[in-house]
Protein backbone atom coordinates (compact mmCIF):
# COMPACT_ATOMS: atom_id res chain seq x y z
CA UNK A 1 0.00 0.00 0.00
CA UNK A 2 2.94 2.49 0.18
CA UNK A 3 2.72 2.79 -3.71
CA UNK A 4 -0.64 4.76 -2.68
CA UNK A 5 -0.68 5.46 1.50
CA UNK A 6 3.03 7.29 0.36
CA UNK A 7 0.89 10.03 -1.24
CA UNK A 8 -0.91 12.55 0.55
CA UNK A 9 -3.92 12.78 -0.70
CA UNK A 10 -4.21 9.30 0.31
CA UNK A 11 -2.06 9.72 4.18
CA UNK A 12 -5.90 9.80 5.91
CA UNK A 13 -5.90 6.17 5.54
CA UNK A 14 -2.44 5.10 7.01
CA UNK A 15 -3.09 3.37 9.66
CA UNK A 16 -0.30 4.97 11.59
CA UNK A 17 0.09 8.02 10.51
CA UNK A 18 3.66 8.76 9.96
CA UNK A 19 3.94 5.36 8.28
CA UNK A 20 2.62 4.61 5.02
CA UNK A 21 2.99 0.59 5.02
CA UNK A 22 -0.07 -0.36 6.82
CA UNK A 23 -3.75 0.80 5.61
CA UNK A 24 -6.55 0.85 8.29
CA UNK A 25 -9.27 -1.35 7.80
CA UNK A 26 -12.13 0.79 9.59
CA UNK A 27 -12.31 3.18 7.38
CA UNK A 28 -15.29 2.94 4.67
CA UNK A 29 -13.07 4.78 2.06
CA UNK A 30 -10.13 1.89 2.68
CA UNK A 31 -12.27 -0.67 0.92
CA UNK A 32 -13.44 1.27 -1.69
CA UNK A 33 -9.74 2.95 -2.48
CA UNK A 34 -8.86 -0.96 -2.78
CA UNK A 35 -11.55 -2.26 -4.50
CA UNK A 36 -10.25 0.86 -7.08
CA UNK A 37 -6.90 -0.79 -7.77
CA UNK A 38 -8.33 -3.87 -8.28
CA UNK A 39 -10.88 -2.96 -10.73
CA UNK A 40 -7.58 -1.11 -12.50
CA UNK A 41 -5.88 -3.85 -12.80
CA UNK A 42 -8.49 -6.12 -13.78
CA UNK A 43 -9.49 -3.72 -16.79
CA UNK A 44 -6.01 -4.35 -18.16
CA UNK A 45 -5.94 -8.02 -17.56
CA UNK A 46 -9.75 -9.10 -18.35
CA UNK A 47 -9.84 -13.10 -17.81
CA UNK A 48 -7.08 -13.28 -15.52
CA UNK A 49 -6.92 -16.86 -13.45
CA UNK A 50 -5.23 -15.02 -10.49
CA UNK A 51 -4.91 -11.84 -8.80
CA UNK A 52 -2.51 -10.98 -5.73
CA UNK A 53 -4.08 -9.07 -3.46
CA UNK A 54 -0.48 -8.51 -1.49
CA UNK A 55 -1.23 -8.42 2.62
CA UNK A 56 2.84 -8.89 3.04
CA UNK A 57 4.70 -7.53 6.54
CA UNK A 58 0.98 -5.91 7.47
CA UNK A 59 3.92 -4.67 11.11
CA UNK A 60 1.52 -1.56 12.24
CA UNK A 61 -1.70 -3.50 11.49
CA UNK A 62 -3.81 -3.33 14.69
CA UNK A 63 -1.68 0.31 16.37
CA UNK A 64 -4.03 3.23 14.86
CA UNK A 65 -6.70 4.46 17.58
CA UNK A 66 -9.76 2.78 15.55
CA UNK A 67 -7.60 -0.52 15.76
CA UNK A 68 -7.25 -0.20 19.39
CA UNK A 69 -11.24 0.63 19.81
CA UNK A 70 -12.04 -2.44 17.73
CA UNK A 71 -9.44 -4.83 19.24
CA UNK A 72 -11.16 -3.92 22.69
CA UNK A 73 -14.34 -3.95 21.90
CA UNK A 74 -14.92 -7.26 19.97
CA UNK A 75 -12.46 -8.52 22.45
CA UNK A 76 -10.01 -9.35 19.50
CA UNK A 77 -7.01 -10.26 18.27
CA UNK A 78 -4.62 -8.64 15.53
CA UNK A 79 -4.68 -11.98 13.57
CA UNK A 80 -8.77 -11.32 13.63
CA UNK A 81 -8.39 -8.05 12.34
CA UNK A 82 -6.17 -8.78 9.52
CA UNK A 83 -8.32 -11.85 8.59
CA UNK A 84 -11.08 -10.03 8.57
CA UNK A 85 -9.36 -7.82 5.89
CA UNK A 86 -8.55 -10.07 4.06
CA UNK A 87 -12.33 -11.66 3.79
CA UNK A 88 -13.59 -8.26 2.70
CA UNK A 89 -11.04 -7.34 0.24
CA UNK A 90 -11.31 -10.99 -1.43
CA UNK A 91 -15.49 -11.29 -1.20
CA UNK A 92 -14.97 -7.76 -3.03
CA UNK A 93 -13.09 -9.39 -5.64
CA UNK A 94 -14.98 -12.65 -5.97
CA UNK A 95 -18.29 -10.85 -5.86
CA UNK A 96 -17.20 -9.11 -9.05
CA UNK A 97 -15.02 -11.80 -11.41
CA UNK A 98 -15.83 -14.85 -9.74
CA UNK A 99 -13.70 -16.80 -12.03
CA UNK A 100 -10.58 -14.98 -10.87
CA UNK A 101 -8.59 -16.44 -7.56
CA UNK A 102 -7.59 -14.34 -5.38
CA UNK A 103 -3.90 -15.15 -4.31
CA UNK A 104 -2.00 -13.32 -1.25
CA UNK A 105 1.15 -13.75 0.83
CA UNK A 106 1.23 -16.06 3.96
CA UNK A 107 3.54 -14.57 6.40
CA UNK A 108 0.94 -12.66 8.57
CA UNK A 109 -0.75 -16.39 8.91
CA UNK A 110 1.95 -18.50 9.61
CA UNK A 111 1.51 -17.71 13.77
CA UNK A 112 -2.03 -18.30 13.08
CA UNK A 113 -3.69 -21.44 15.05
CA UNK A 114 -5.20 -23.85 12.94
CA UNK A 115 -8.94 -23.37 14.68
CA UNK A 116 -8.23 -20.28 14.41
CA UNK A 117 -7.30 -19.84 10.41
CA UNK A 118 -9.73 -22.45 9.55
CA UNK A 119 -13.08 -21.16 11.05
CA UNK A 120 -12.38 -17.68 10.30
CA UNK A 121 -13.94 -17.56 5.92
CA UNK A 122 -10.60 -16.88 4.62
CA UNK A 123 -9.95 -20.86 3.26
CA UNK A 124 -12.56 -20.98 0.74
CA UNK A 125 -11.92 -17.16 -0.52
CA UNK A 126 -7.82 -17.64 -1.27
CA UNK A 127 -4.58 -19.07 -1.82
CA UNK A 128 -1.46 -18.73 0.26
CA UNK A 129 1.82 -17.71 -1.49
CA UNK A 130 4.02 -19.14 0.91
CA UNK A 131 7.70 -16.68 0.59
CA UNK A 132 10.76 -17.83 0.94
CA UNK A 133 14.03 -16.17 -0.77
CA UNK A 134 17.14 -17.67 1.10
CA UNK A 135 19.79 -19.54 -0.03
CA UNK A 136 19.39 -21.93 2.88
CA UNK A 137 16.07 -22.18 3.35
CA UNK A 138 14.33 -24.54 5.74
CA UNK A 139 12.58 -27.50 3.69
CA UNK A 140 10.97 -29.58 6.79
CA UNK A 141 9.34 -26.31 7.82
CA UNK A 142 8.47 -25.16 4.76
CA UNK A 143 6.83 -28.80 4.55
CA UNK A 144 4.70 -28.35 7.79
CA UNK A 145 3.51 -25.37 7.19
CA UNK A 146 2.35 -26.35 3.72
CA UNK A 147 0.67 -29.53 5.91
CA UNK A 148 -0.90 -26.48 8.00
CA UNK A 149 -2.45 -24.73 5.39
CA UNK A 150 -4.25 -27.45 3.85
CA UNK A 151 -5.48 -28.97 6.71
CA UNK A 152 -7.06 -25.40 7.10
CA UNK A 153 -8.73 -25.55 3.76
CA UNK A 154 -7.21 -23.65 1.50
CA UNK A 155 -7.90 -25.11 -2.02
CA UNK A 156 -4.39 -23.99 -3.50
CA UNK A 157 -0.86 -23.24 -2.06
CA UNK A 158 1.87 -21.55 -3.88
CA UNK A 159 5.24 -21.09 -3.61
CA UNK A 160 8.02 -17.76 -4.14
CA UNK A 161 11.24 -17.55 -4.97
CA UNK A 162 13.41 -14.67 -6.23
CA UNK A 163 15.17 -14.46 -9.40
CA UNK A 164 16.87 -11.28 -8.60
CA UNK A 165 16.33 -9.02 -5.74
CA UNK A 166 16.50 -9.89 -2.16
CA UNK A 167 20.14 -10.27 -1.43
CA UNK A 168 20.82 -6.27 -1.11
CA UNK A 169 19.37 -3.30 -1.04
CA UNK A 170 21.56 -1.95 -3.32
CA UNK A 171 22.99 -4.79 -5.29
CA UNK A 172 23.84 -4.26 -8.58
CA UNK A 173 24.69 -7.84 -9.97
CA UNK A 174 22.61 -10.83 -9.52
CA UNK A 175 24.22 -13.95 -7.33
CA UNK A 176 23.16 -16.39 -9.66
CA UNK A 177 24.24 -18.82 -7.58
CA UNK A 178 22.24 -18.24 -4.36
CA UNK A 179 19.11 -18.28 -6.71
CA UNK A 180 19.81 -21.91 -8.62
CA UNK A 181 20.05 -22.94 -4.80
CA UNK A 182 16.78 -21.63 -3.30
CA UNK A 183 14.76 -22.77 -6.87
CA UNK A 184 16.41 -26.39 -5.74
CA UNK A 185 15.41 -26.11 -2.18
CA UNK A 186 11.75 -25.20 -3.38
CA UNK A 187 11.74 -27.97 -5.76
CA UNK A 188 12.53 -30.37 -2.67
CA UNK A 189 9.92 -28.74 -1.08
CA UNK A 190 7.05 -29.83 -4.06
CA UNK A 191 8.46 -32.97 -3.88
CA UNK A 192 7.80 -33.47 -0.15
CA UNK A 193 4.48 -31.27 0.39
CA UNK A 194 1.06 -32.75 0.16
CA UNK A 195 0.29 -34.11 -3.02
CA UNK A 196 -1.63 -31.64 -5.76
CA UNK A 197 -1.46 -28.69 -3.06
CA UNK A 198 1.16 -26.66 -4.69
CA UNK A 199 -0.51 -25.07 -7.90
CA UNK A 200 2.86 -23.38 -8.63
CA UNK A 201 5.17 -21.06 -8.15
CA UNK A 202 5.83 -17.15 -8.17
CA UNK A 203 9.04 -16.20 -9.49
CA UNK A 204 9.45 -12.79 -8.04
CA UNK A 205 11.89 -9.84 -9.21
CA UNK A 206 12.92 -7.10 -7.11
CA UNK A 207 13.44 -3.36 -7.87
CA UNK A 208 13.38 -1.93 -4.71
CA UNK A 209 12.58 -3.18 -1.36
CA UNK A 210 10.11 -0.57 -0.75
CA UNK A 211 8.96 2.46 -2.16
CA UNK A 212 11.40 4.16 -0.45
CA UNK A 213 14.67 2.76 -1.17
CA UNK A 214 17.18 2.28 -3.86
CA UNK A 215 17.14 0.76 -7.04
CA UNK A 216 18.70 -2.63 -6.56
CA UNK A 217 19.24 -4.89 -10.07
CA UNK A 218 17.57 -3.67 -13.07
CA UNK A 219 16.05 -6.11 -15.17
CA UNK A 220 18.47 -6.58 -17.92
CA UNK A 221 20.90 -8.04 -15.54
CA UNK A 222 18.65 -10.77 -13.77
CA UNK A 223 17.70 -11.71 -17.24
CA UNK A 224 20.59 -14.91 -17.08
CA UNK A 225 19.39 -15.49 -13.46
CA UNK A 226 15.56 -15.63 -15.03
CA UNK A 227 16.41 -17.78 -17.41
CA UNK A 228 18.36 -20.31 -15.48
CA UNK A 229 16.20 -20.58 -12.40
CA UNK A 230 13.30 -21.28 -15.23
CA UNK A 231 15.10 -23.56 -16.70
CA UNK A 232 16.09 -25.32 -13.20
CA UNK A 233 12.68 -25.40 -12.35
CA UNK A 234 11.49 -27.38 -15.55
CA UNK A 235 14.14 -29.53 -15.19
CA UNK A 236 14.19 -30.45 -12.46
CA UNK A 237 17.71 -29.14 -11.20
CA UNK A 238 20.40 -27.21 -13.60
CA UNK A 239 20.91 -30.55 -15.68
CA UNK A 240 23.09 -30.40 -18.92
CA UNK A 241 20.00 -30.30 -21.14
CA UNK A 242 19.04 -26.86 -18.80
CA UNK A 243 22.25 -25.19 -19.25
CA UNK A 244 22.36 -25.77 -23.03
CA UNK A 245 19.18 -24.28 -23.17
CA UNK A 246 20.12 -21.01 -21.05
CA UNK A 247 23.18 -20.81 -23.73
CA UNK A 248 21.07 -21.65 -26.22
CA UNK A 249 18.48 -18.64 -25.13
CA UNK A 250 20.51 -16.21 -24.36
CA UNK A 251 23.46 -16.72 -26.54
CA UNK A 252 26.07 -17.29 -24.49
CA UNK A 253 28.99 -20.10 -25.92
CA UNK A 254 29.20 -21.53 -22.19
CA UNK A 255 28.22 -21.54 -18.76
CA UNK A 256 31.47 -22.49 -17.21
CA UNK A 257 29.99 -20.47 -13.90
CA UNK A 258 26.54 -19.62 -13.90
CA UNK A 259 27.22 -17.41 -11.22
CA UNK A 260 28.98 -14.86 -13.31
CA UNK A 261 28.14 -13.24 -17.06
CA UNK A 262 31.48 -12.60 -18.30
CA UNK A 263 31.31 -9.22 -19.31
CA UNK A 264 30.42 -8.33 -22.98
CA UNK A 265 28.37 -12.29 -23.50
CA UNK A 266 25.09 -12.38 -24.51
CA UNK A 267 23.41 -11.74 -27.64
CA UNK A 268 19.82 -10.98 -25.50
CA UNK A 269 17.93 -7.72 -25.48
CA UNK A 270 19.67 -5.99 -22.55
CA UNK A 271 23.28 -7.63 -22.72
CA UNK A 272 24.96 -4.44 -23.25
CA UNK A 273 23.43 -3.46 -20.39
CA UNK A 274 24.50 -5.94 -18.68
CA UNK A 275 27.73 -6.21 -20.08
CA UNK A 276 28.17 -2.01 -19.02
CA UNK A 277 26.90 -2.85 -15.18
CA UNK A 278 28.59 -5.55 -14.88
CA UNK A 279 31.92 -3.40 -15.50
CA UNK A 280 30.96 -0.33 -13.56
CA UNK A 281 30.38 -2.63 -10.61
CA UNK A 282 33.44 -4.56 -10.37
CA UNK A 283 36.10 -2.07 -11.42
CA UNK A 284 34.75 1.64 -11.14
CA UNK A 285 34.99 2.15 -7.59
CA UNK A 286 37.91 -0.39 -7.08
CA UNK A 287 40.05 1.67 -9.40
CA UNK A 288 39.01 5.29 -8.17
CA UNK A 289 39.88 3.53 -4.93
CA UNK A 290 43.15 2.22 -6.18
CA UNK A 291 44.27 5.60 -7.03
CA UNK A 292 43.28 7.58 -3.89
CA UNK A 293 44.25 5.19 -1.53
CA UNK A 294 46.76 3.17 -3.17
CA UNK A 295 48.91 5.33 -5.41
CA UNK A 296 51.97 6.43 -3.16
CA UNK A 297 52.19 10.05 -4.76
CA UNK A 298 48.83 10.55 -4.13
CA UNK A 299 48.74 8.93 -0.36
CA UNK A 300 52.21 10.67 0.42
CA UNK A 301 52.21 13.98 -1.65
CA UNK A 302 48.75 15.00 -1.89
CA UNK A 303 46.83 13.57 1.12
CA UNK A 304 43.51 15.21 2.51
CA UNK A 305 45.78 17.74 5.04
CA UNK A 306 47.61 18.62 1.74
CA UNK A 307 44.50 19.17 -0.18
CA UNK A 308 42.85 21.17 2.02
CA UNK A 309 45.62 23.01 2.25
CA UNK A 310 46.80 23.32 -1.19
CA UNK A 311 49.88 22.47 -1.33
CA UNK A 312 51.71 20.27 -3.55
CA UNK A 313 55.48 19.45 -4.15
CA UNK A 314 54.85 20.54 -8.10
CA UNK A 315 56.98 17.61 -9.66
CA UNK A 316 54.67 15.45 -7.90
CA UNK A 317 52.07 16.80 -10.00
CA UNK A 318 53.24 15.27 -12.98
CA UNK A 319 53.18 11.80 -11.10
CA UNK A 320 49.50 12.27 -10.48
CA UNK A 321 47.49 14.03 -13.11
CA UNK A 322 48.15 11.78 -16.36
CA UNK A 323 46.96 8.81 -14.38
CA UNK A 324 43.76 10.99 -13.00
CA UNK A 325 42.73 11.89 -16.43
CA UNK A 326 43.46 9.19 -17.81
CA UNK A 327 41.27 7.12 -14.92
CA UNK A 328 38.35 9.87 -15.76
CA UNK A 329 38.43 9.68 -19.33
CA UNK A 330 37.79 6.04 -19.41
CA UNK A 331 35.13 6.00 -17.27
CA UNK A 332 33.67 8.99 -18.23
CA UNK A 333 33.40 7.32 -21.89
CA UNK A 334 31.75 4.10 -19.96
CA UNK A 335 29.74 6.29 -18.29
CA UNK A 336 28.58 7.49 -21.29
CA UNK A 337 27.94 4.44 -23.21
CA UNK A 338 25.57 2.96 -19.84
CA UNK A 339 23.82 6.29 -20.35
CA UNK A 340 22.90 5.48 -23.72
CA UNK A 341 21.72 2.15 -23.47
CA UNK A 342 19.58 2.51 -20.05
CA UNK A 343 17.59 5.77 -21.74
CA UNK A 344 16.93 2.95 -25.03
CA UNK A 345 15.52 0.73 -22.28
CA UNK A 346 14.36 3.05 -19.14
CA UNK A 347 12.47 6.21 -18.37
CA UNK A 348 14.99 8.92 -17.13
CA UNK A 349 14.13 8.74 -13.75
CA UNK A 350 15.27 5.82 -13.22
CA UNK A 351 18.32 6.49 -15.59
CA UNK A 352 19.26 9.13 -13.24
CA UNK A 353 19.12 7.89 -10.07
CA UNK A 354 20.96 4.38 -11.05
CA UNK A 355 24.07 6.37 -12.50
CA UNK A 356 23.28 8.97 -9.31
CA UNK A 357 23.96 6.41 -7.29
CA UNK A 358 26.76 3.42 -8.76
CA UNK A 359 28.15 5.68 -11.70
CA UNK A 360 28.62 9.87 -10.90
CA UNK A 361 30.25 10.11 -6.87
CA UNK A 362 33.30 7.90 -8.36
CA UNK A 363 33.58 10.15 -11.24
CA UNK A 364 33.53 13.07 -8.67
CA UNK A 365 35.92 12.06 -6.88
CA UNK A 366 38.18 12.27 -9.92
CA UNK A 367 36.49 15.62 -10.52
CA UNK A 368 37.55 17.03 -7.37
CA UNK A 369 40.98 15.37 -7.23
CA UNK A 370 42.03 16.92 -10.50
CA UNK A 371 40.47 20.37 -9.45
CA UNK A 372 42.53 20.54 -6.22
CA UNK A 373 45.47 19.23 -8.11
CA UNK A 374 45.04 22.70 -10.23
CA UNK A 375 43.92 25.09 -7.89
CA UNK A 376 47.70 23.45 -5.49
CA UNK A 377 49.41 23.91 -8.26
CA UNK A 378 48.98 27.06 -9.10
CA UNK A 379 49.31 28.31 -5.46
CA UNK A 380 52.68 25.93 -5.65
CA UNK A 381 53.72 28.23 -9.11
CA UNK A 382 56.87 30.72 -8.53
CA UNK A 383 55.70 34.32 -8.63
CA UNK A 384 57.39 36.34 -11.81
CA UNK A 385 60.42 38.19 -10.80
CA UNK A 386 61.78 41.34 -13.08
CA UNK A 387 65.42 42.57 -12.92
CA UNK A 388 63.92 46.00 -13.81
CA UNK A 389 63.37 49.11 -11.30
CA UNK A 390 60.27 49.66 -9.85
CA UNK A 391 59.07 52.80 -12.00
CA UNK A 392 58.60 55.68 -9.97
CA UNK A 393 55.80 57.77 -8.56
Amino acid sequence: MEFVLKHAAFAHLREVAPFPNTLNPHEAESLALVGALLGQVMEQHKGARWLHIGCDEVYYLGEGEASRRWLQREQGSKSQLCLAHVRAVAAHLLARHPTTRPLLWDDMLRDIPEDGLAGSGVPPLVEPVIWDYGADLDVPSKVLLMEKYHRCGFPGLWAASAFKGATGTNQTLTPVDHHLRNHAQWLQVARRGPARALQGIVLTGWQRYDHFSVLCELLPVGIPSLAACLQTLLHGGLTPEAEEQVQRCLGLPSLESIGSVSEGTGSFPGSDILALVTQVSLHLRSSVAGLLDGNRYVTGWFSPFHRRRKLIHPVMVQHIQPEALSLLARWDAVAQELEAALQRTFYPDAVDEWLEENVRPSLRELQQLLRDLDEAAAAAAPLPTSLEPAPGP
